[in-house]
C-alpha cells in the first residue's frame, strides 16, 4: 500500500456498510466532526483484548462517509472502518490493539476520522485527530519481549489500518473551582435542552420557540457525555 496524504489512502473494512438516506441535499462547507471518547486508551490487561469503542456523530441532515486512517495500522484492527452515518444519527466504530507487547507501552498513535461527502468522488467536508495510547497492565506480569523503546521522533505517515471495541482511561489534573462551575453550568444546559420536546411534538403546553431540533438534542447529549468523562476522571 503507498504512503502519503490520508486523502489518497485505500482503506480496507470488514464489509460495506448500507448507505444512508439520500433525501437531505449535502451540506455545505465544514461540518464538525463528533467523536466520543476525544482520545483513546488500551489496557494491555483487558480480560476480552485491548479494545475500544468510538462513537461517531452526524448532526447534519445528510448521510456522510466516513473512513478511519492510522499512523500505526499494523497494531490496530477497525472493524468497520469505512462506511455511511444517517442524517441526526451515530455510528459506533469498534478499535482492537493486536500488538499489546511491552515495546508498544506508552507509545502514543494517532486516528484520524474524515467525513466526506455521498459518494466516491465526495469532496471531504471534516475531519478530526484522536490520540491512541496502549498503557502497561495495573499489575506486574511476566515480561514479553524488549524494555520499552523511545518513539520514533518525526511527522506522522497516515495509513489505514487493516479492518478492525472499550471505555477510555485518561489522566487528567483537578478542575479549579471556576472551571468546575462553568461545567457545571454547561451540564444543567445541555440536560434542559434534553427534557425540551421536540420540534414536531404535538400537545406539549410550553410556547414554540422552546422545542427543539433531533440535531440540537443530540449535540447537547454528546456535550453532556463528555462533561460525565471529565467529572469521572478528576
Amino acid at each position: 500500500m503507498r504512503r502519503g496524504a490520508p486523502q489518497d489512502q485505500e482503506l480496507v473494512g470488514a464489509g460495506a456498510p448500507g448507505r444512508g438516506s439520500r433525501g437531505a441535499p449535502p451540506p455545505s462547507g465544514l461540518v464538525p466532526v463528533l467523536v466520543f471518547p476525544p482520545d483513546l486508551v488500551f489496557r494491555a490487561d483487558q480480560r476480552s483484548g485491548p479494545r475500544q469503542l468510538l462513537t461517531l456523530y452526524n448532526p447534519t441532515g445528510a448521510a456522510l462517509r466516513f473512513r478511519v486512517l492510522c499512523t500505526a495500522p499494523a497494531k490496530y484492527t477497525v472493524f468497520d472502518a469505512e462506511g455511511y452515518v444517517k442524517p441526526q444519527s451515530c455510528i459506533d466504530i469498534v478499535i482492537r490493539h493486536v500488538a499489546p507487547i511491552p515495546s508498544h507501552y506508552d507509545v502514543q498513535d494517532r486516528f484520524r476520522i474524515e467525513l466526506s461527502e455521498e459518494g466516491a468522488e465526495g469532496r471531504v467536508v471534516g475531519r478530526k485527530d484522536v490520540t491512541s495510547v496502549l498503557r502497561a497492565p495495573a499489575y506486574p506480569l511476566e515480561l514479553q519481549g524488549q524494555p520499552d523503546p523511545t518513539p520514533h521522533p518525526g511527522p506522522p505517515s497516515w495509513t489505514p489500518p487493516p479492518t478492525a471495541r472499550h471505555f477510555p482511561e485518561n489522566r487528567h489534573p483537578q478542575l479549579a473551582t471556576s472551571s468546575f462551575l462553568l461545567f457545571l453550568l454547561t451540564g444543567i444546559v445541555s440536560v434542559a435542552f434534553l427534557l425540551l420536546p421536540l420540534q414536531d411534538e404535538l400537545g406539549s403546553q410550553l410556547p414554540q420557540i422552546l422545542h427543539v431540533s433531533l440535531g440540537q438534542k443530540l449535540v447537547a447529549a454528546y456535550i453532556l457525555g463528555l462533561l460525565t468523562m471529565v467529572f469521572l476522571r478528576t
